[in-house]
This record gives structure tokens, C-alpha cells and sequence, in this order.
């Protein structure tokens, strides 16, 4: 071996190099390894740990992507960069390239939520105001990529940068998911999981354009005007409430404070007079055929009842609503046999539709039946 063949041996041995990272973060996602000049020198070692990826830009291009573990740089494994430079001699001067450290761990629990409210239209309350937040993951996917379309010439990009763009990104695609879902307004905030899952669909394709694969994503609450909900509250319980039981629990609470009433003997006069009152009108709820008599305080002259206003019934024919009728009309329909004793009638105290034969004061129309005994004097 010649002179300058040990030389040439020896200078190749003090120029190897070691390309690596070591991430003392937690929020950097790319690392531009920096030498002088960006000068690599043949035989270079270059090692890549578990969670990195090695991206080599030459002259603005991507070159070369390497996955984990401890590389030699030369023309076997460079066949990429080879070809670019364009070397008829191989690695013999030293060469320059950028290398950029991508990390692929897992990101966790990144936030998201909507700066300002934003409108959807319901069918029951019109336009509304809502607003959301919750948390997402992401890995790094495709490092070329993201390293092209996303980080650029950026030295140091951490998790903050490319939040802020897939903060706006996820917010779009989020008002967009639920604006077409068309769900009751009252339903978003129930339906956090199934939203969740279609919103990841939604977004997934618009990440992966990026090299960026959306790991999880989450609604954690959807959240809407106080006005609002107060309105929907009423809505749902009048929607549930049987409002004649709700009227006459109404009318036994307050016979029950009217007998707790211990003002003396006016005020237990003036209880019971309330009693009374309340008694007759639970009576009327109850039985809304009975007629209303007033109440007559001691030493009040009587003076007899308004006419009793006569009921008005609905019927049924084939499937169609009819009436309202009398009773003394319902009961020539029902002896023409334009109506049978299975027909369905309805009056005002009924909480359904009945059959006629089902119904106390119409069971005459059956015939059968027998009157009472004549009261005794």
C-alpha cells in the first residue's frame, strides 16, 4: 500500500461521521441536524432511534427516508441522493445534504375547541349559538411528506406549529360534520361518542394530505347559551307531562297546606272553606261530567248553579276524526249503525281514545241495562 493510499485511509477514518438526535423535549416534532456547511463525509454513520425517522432534503428535494436503526452513508443506501448528484466518483468528497429528525411517537391529548360560537339552524328554536371543545392524538405518518408540505426550511417545528394548523383544520371540519348531522339541538351534548367517531372519519383524508395520521379524537362537551337550555328543559317536560295529573297534584298539595293551616278559628275556617273549594275542583277533574256546585259559606244565601255546558264527543269512522257531536247525537249514530260499540270516541277528561263500549255514560247505548231503585223519602 502506497503513501497515500495510508493517507487517504487514515483521513477517512478522522472524517466519519455520527448523525443523530437526542429528543430533551416533549414537544419537538422536527429536528434539522445541523453541520457546517450541511457537509457529510463519506462512510458516515447515521443513527435513527425508535420513534424517528431521518429525512434527507438535497437542493430542495426530498432525497432519501430512514427508518430506525444505524446506517453507513454510501452509494448502496443513498441509491436516491447518488442519482441526484449525479457522482461519477461515489463518495469519495465529502457531499452536502440536509437531514431532518422527524419524531413519530404518539402526541397525546392536544387540545381543540371553537374561539367563537358558531350558528345552527333547528327546527324548534331556530338559529342557536353553540360552542365545543375537546382533545385529539396524532403521529407522525408519512415523514417525507411532512417534511416537504408542512415543516419546509423550519429548523426546530414543535407541536405548538402544527397545532395551530390542524386547530383551524379540525374546527372546519367539525362545524361542517355537525351543521349535516341535522340532529335536535339537545342531542349533540348526548351524542359526544358516535359525533366523535364521524368527525374522525371526516378529518382523517384532510390529515393524511399531510403526512399525518389523526390517532383519536374526542368531543368533550358541547355547550350552548343558559337561555337556551332552560328552554329546552321546558320543552322536554311539557312534551312528558300529563298536564291534567299535574293539575290535580297541584290541587292536593294545596289542600294539604290549607289543613296545615294553624291561624286559629278564622283561619281554620278560611282552611276549611279552601278545602272545600279545592275538594269540588279535584272532584271536577276527576269527574268532569258531574256538574260544579258552589261553595256556600255560612249565612251566604244559596243562589242555584250555572247551567251545566253538555259534552261534546269525537268519533272515529274509518281511520278519520269526526265530531264533536252531543251526546244525544252520538247515541243516533250509533243507532243508524253509523258507529258500533267498538268505535273510538274521545271527550275532554279523557286521557285516551276509548272504545264506546269502554266508556261508563255510553254503556246505556248497549241497552241491558236496568235503573236504580227509586230513592226512599
Amino acid at each position: 500500500m502506497g503513501l497515500f493510499d495510508e493517507i487517504k485511509k487514515k483521513l477517512s477514518h478522522e472524517f466519519i461521521d455520527i448523525i443523530e438526535w437526542l429528543d430533551t423535549t416533549d414537544d419537538t416534532i422536527v429536528h434539522r441536524f445541523e453541520r457546517y456547511q450541511n457537509e457529510i463525509k463519506n462512510g458516515a454513520k447515521l443513527v435513527v432511534r425508535e420513534g424517528q425517522q431521518a429525512v434527507f432534503i438535497n437542493e430542495g428535494q426530498l432525497a432519501d427516508v430512514f427508518k430506525p436503526g444505524t446506517h453507513t452513508l454510501n452509494t448502496k443506501n443513498l441509491p436516491i441522493l447518488a442519482t441526484l448528484k449525479g457522482w461519477k466518483y461515489g463518495f469519495d468528497s465529502p457531499f452536502k445534504a440536509e437531514v431532518y429528525f422527524v419524531n413519530t411517537r404518539l402526541f397525546t391529548d392536544e387540545k381543540w375547541g371553537t374561539k367563537n360560537p358558531f350558528m345552527l339552524s333547528d327546527e324548534r328554536f331556530g338559529l342557536v349559538e353553540i360552542r365545543a371543545f375537546g382533545t385529539y392524538s396524532f403521529r407522525i405518518q408519512d415523514a417525507g411528506k411532512f417534511v416537504v408540505d408542512v415543516v419546509g426550511t423550519d429548523g426546530n417545528f414543535t407541536n405548538y406549529e402544527v397545532n395551530e394548523h390542524l386547530k383551524s383544520l379540525i374546527v372546519t371540519r367539525f362545524t361542517d360534520t355537525v351543521g349535516e348531522a341535522n340532529l335536535p339541538i339537545e342531542l349533540y351534548a348526548a351524542n359526544t361518542t358516535e359525533l366523535s367517531e364521524t368527525c374522525q372519519e371526516v378529518m382523517q383524508p384532510e390529515f393524511g394530505r399531510v403526512g399525518i395520521e389523526l390517532e383519536r379524537f374526542y368531543i368533550e362537551n358541547v355547550s350552548m347559551p343558559e337561555e337556551l337550555k332552560k328552554e329546552i328543559f321546558e320543552y322536554s317536560r311539557l312534551d312528558k307531562l300529563d298536564m291534567t295529573k299535574l293539575a290535580q297534584f297541584k290541587a292536593a298539595k294545596a289542600m294539604e297546606a290549607a289543613a296545615k293551616n294553624e291561624g286559629g278559628t278564622a283561619g281554620a275556617g278560611m282552611g276549611m272553606g279552601m278545602g272545600f273549594v279545592l275538594a269540588q275542583q279535584m272532584g271536577g277533574m276527576m269527574n268532569p261530567q258531574a256538574p260544579q256546585q258552589p261553595f256556600v259559606t255560612p249565612g251566604q244565601a244559596a243562589t242555584p248553579p250555572p247551567m251545566p255546558t253538555q259534552v261534546q264527543y269525537h268519533y272515529a269512522v274509518n281511520g278519520q276524526q269526526l265530531g264533536p257531536v252531543s251526546f244525544d247525537r252520538l247515541k243516533e249514530l250509533f243507532a243508524n249503525r253509523t258507529i258500533n260499540k267498538e268505535a273510538l270516541v274521545w271527550r275532554p277528561g279523557m286521557a285516551s281514545w276509548t272504545a264506546l263500549k269502554d266508556v261508563d255514560e255510553l254503556k246505556v247505548f248497549l241497552g241491558g241495562s236496568t235503573p236504580p231503585p227509586l230513592p226512599t223519602a
